[in-house]
């Protein structure tokens, strides 16, 4: 990941004049006067600039430019054509400094006063998430979870059409699911191959997890999302996004002890100094015993 430079004011660089008295600076910059925010130059062939690559966008950043994109394109079927940072970021549940700064990666730019073009938002979101182009997906392990995905009626028209279906079952073999027929886990390297699935999708028991996964690979599948509760190993260029649904429901029961904690600490020390300050009993380190993080089981591999 690039580490992020910003700019150095003059009167922090040694050796220069002090800087001259600010204007003072206005609540918010989407109602300041209104006078068009100068347009970021375009590359090649009318691209984005060359200094913006998704490469150096952090994945924090990434994973909220994805958020921007559902509210964004919810206020693009109600009719919305501009929006305010404030709106956008109260919609997206961030601060708009924090918004302002993730639309400054894409070379986002909008007019004071009225704020930024929902369609052209949109479009540069797609644009740096990949999603100019479909991506087909396979679904391996057609058990309760899976079943759930090949059915689900949202992948498609965001650009993630389930294109086929694996499982070991004999029973499950050529039955449509999705109105997909599921085939045999034997059959994914040369399936996907012929197909061209780009991203492949684990909801096996965490034996066969390694084993689907290796086929994925094998089939020319670049991204992974791994819901089996297991570690995958896998070649450098191949992306891994973990998710493990037994860990974040025992993070937002940390969160309910530390309530509980917070609670019951106010109403034993009512009124001294210190109050509300959770105890340390135990019952917090039940939530995180697994040493995840606040990432819970969202494991993610990033490849430079």
């Amino acid at each position: 990941m690039v580490t992020q430079r910003g700019r150095r004011d003059a009167a922090d660089s040694p050796g220069r004049a002090p800087r001259r008295p600010r204007r003072p600076a206005t609540p918010d910059a989407d109602n300041a006067p209104t006078a068009e925010m100068p347009a970021v130059p375009a590359g090649r062939n009318g691209d984005a600039p060359e200094a913006v690559r998704a490469k150096s966008i952090p994945e924090a950043a990434v994973a909220r430019l994805a958020v921007y994109l559902r509210v964004l394109s919810g206020m693009s079927e109600q009719g919305a054509t501009t929006v305010s940072s404030e709106e956008l970021s109260q919609a997206a549940g961030v601060n708009s400094a924090k918004l302002r700064k993730d639309l400054s990666y894409l070379g986002s730019y909008g007019t004071r006063g009225v704020g930024y073009e929902v369609s052209v938002l949109v479009s540069q979101i797609e644009r740096i998430l990949g999603l100019t182009r479909q991506h087909k997906v396979a679904v391996v392990g057609i058990g309760n979870l899976g079943h759930a995905l090949a059915n689900y009626g949202g992948f498609p028209g965001r650009g993630f059409p389930v294109e086929a279906l694996f499982d070991l079952d004999a029973d499950l073999i050529g039955v449509p699911v999705g109105g997909l027929p599921v085939s045999h886990m034997d059959d994914i390297p040369r399936i996907c191959a012929e197909r061209g699935i780009s991203i492949g999708v684990i909801a096996t028991p965490p034996t066969a997890a390694q084993s689907v996964c290796d086929r994925l690979v094998a089939g020319g599948v670049q991204c992974i999302l791994n819901f089996a509760p297991v570690v995958l190993q896998v070649p450098a260029h191949i992306e891994v996004r973990k998710v493990d649904l037994a860990v974040e429901l025992q993070i937002l029961s940390f969160h309910v002890a530390r309530r509980a904690d917070d609670a019951a600490g106010n109403q034993g020390n009512s009124g001294l100094p210190g109050a509300g300050l959770p105890s340390d009993n135990g019952s917090v380190g039940k939530g995180g015993r697994n040493g995840s993080g606040p990432d819970g089981g969202r494991e993610v591999v990033v490849r430079s």
